[in-house]
């Protein structure tokens, strides 16, 4: 059996993004990024809401072409090549190795973690709010980010039964970022 790992940014006050949907406030630095491509390389697949999506669809293809460090060049080539997902009523011509799933996406989601494919549900805070309503997601790798936004919208919308979840590890950074990586016990993991 496959699973959904829910991986966020979020603040210290819990919100997944900043008011008026600012999302360019995470402390993302090269230590942080390089430990996401250690864990991306083993997903299947990569799975976006649309507006994060773009977002990477816009820097990640040509970052590799005026590079940065050596990092940008690893990770463009990584995003490309990767096989994506974006839930989106919206999109249409996806590009990147890249598919799109609309109103369905709760059936094919479990049509594909019942086939074993590992996903890695990397945004936005709308895609998560809705594969948290159904049930989707198995675990959860939370990016803790020292910072107060204050206001925006936060990851968890309704109250959570933390009851099932268990603690798998945590990760602390020289940015003062903290990775909490919890796995729901109720969900079967093979």
């Amino acid at each position: 059996m496959g699973s959904v790992t829910l991986w966020m940014q979020i603040s210290l006050d819990g919100f997944a993004e900043g008011p008026d949907e600012a999302v360019h406030w995470p402390v993302v630095d090269e230590e942080l990024c390089t430990a996401y491509l250690d864990e991306l390389r083993q997903a299947d697949l990569l799975v976006y809401g649309r507006k994060t999506y773009e977002i990477m669809a816009a820097f990640w293809p040509t970052a590799d072409l005026a590079p940065v460090s050596p990092f940008y060049v690893e990770f463009a080539r990584f995003w490309r090549a990767a096989p994506k997902l974006v839930v989106s009523r919206t999109l249409r011509k996806p590009s990147w190795n890249t598919q799109v799933i609309g109103a369905d996406f709760v059936d094919e989601v479990n049509r594909r973690k019942e086939a074993g494919q590992n996903m890695v549900l990397l945004g936005g805070a709308e895609t998560a709010a809705a594969f948290l309503d159904h049930d989707l997601v198995d675990e959860y790798r939370l990016f803790v980010h020292p910072m107060l936004l204050r206001g925006g919208v936060p990851l968890f919308r309704s109250p959570v039964d933390t009851a099932g979840l268990r603690l798998m590890d945590v990760l602390t950074f020289d940015s003062a970022v903290v990775q909490m990586h919890y796995r729901n016990s109720a969900h079967a993991l093979c």
